[in-house]
């Protein structure tokens, strides 16, 4: 192990709350999946399960794990951090269909007290729901996208340790509002797929490629913390500048484009698929 790995580690020291934190909300979400599976086994297999935590456990690594210190160092680390936050940790919490499980875990108490009279507040319904309309969520993740990037906000995420932790927050926020829309858990309304949803991934996609492509090809270095902070690994600041973005270039288009794929099947299954059976089984 190399003395700047070593240092890494050696400054690095566990987040209590938020770690105790996550694994409340674990411990919540198992208690209420083991309740609920009960009478729903078909619908809360598994895969859910294993989804949720799954998520849960690659959030922590991202914000309360050593990764961060080489995220610190690294313009490439951090774009991963970035990109798990904006894509993967959403996508696996999600599609653990994470709202009863964790409102069936809460004691009896909480739920009955505190939570229940809240939900049934109309304009808190009525927000909630405005948040996850696809104008909304697409326009908030985006932002939240583009504003972070800006040097000087990316500057003092980095300098000051407080503000990176808002603006992680405002990453994983804006992104469960964005993947939403696609996956609707239940008991959320559900709709059928349409194209718009396409359309919505294709220009989330471009605001992505857009700025990764401004990162890839800029001559200079964007970030002046990467310069006046010297990485431990001697790499040169343009060159990780690249491939910080080329990694977010490739594989955040391929975190757009697998979903797009996927609901382009199932239109095909339900339109023309229907008589076509090699169609039909891609679409299943």
């Amino acid at each position: 192990m190399s003395d700047a790995v070593r240092d890494i580690f050696a400054d690095w020291s566990l987040p209590i709350w938020l770690t105790l934190s996550m694994l409340i909300t674990a411990a919540l979400y198992l208690r209420g999946w083991l309740a609920i599976r009960r009478t729903r086994r078909e619908q809360f297999d598994g895969e859910r399960l294993v989804s949720f935590m799954g998520g849960l456990a690659l959030l922590w690594i991202v914000v309360a794990s050593p990764l961060d210190g080489f995220a610190d160092s690294l313009l490439t680390v951090h774009m991963i951090e970035h990109l798990l936050l904006m894509s993967a940790i959403p996508m696996l919490l999600l599609y653990g269909l994470p709202v009863v499980p964790l409102l069936h875990g809460l004691p009896a108490p909480i739920l009955r007290r505190v939570v229940g009279p809240l939900l049934r507040v109309t304009a808190l319904r009525r927000i909630a729901e405005w948040l996850v309309t696809p104008a909304i969520a697409w326009l908030a993740m985006n932002l939240a996208y583009l504003c972070w990037h800006i040097p000087a906000a990316y500057n003092l995420a980095l300098e000051n340790e407080t503000v990176h932790g808002m603006e992680h927050l405002c990453f994983f926020l804006t992104s469960l509002l964005f993947w939403w829309y696609i996956f609707r858990p239940w008991p959320a309304k559900q709709r059928p797929d349409d194209w718009g949803m396409l359309v919505y991934l294709a220009l989330g996609d471009v605001v992505m490629t857009l700025l990764s492509a401004f990162l890839a090809f800029c001559d200079r270095p964007v970030y002046s913390y990467y310069v006046t902070h010297p990485n431990p690994f001697h790499i040169p600041v343009l060159e990780d500048q690249v491939l910080g973005a080329v990694l977010m270039w490739v594989l955040g288009s391929f975190a757009y484009l697998v979903p797009a794929m996927v609901i382009t099947l199932r239109l095909a299954g339900t339109g023309d698929g229907q008589k076509n059976p090699s169609l039909r089984q891609a679409a299943r």
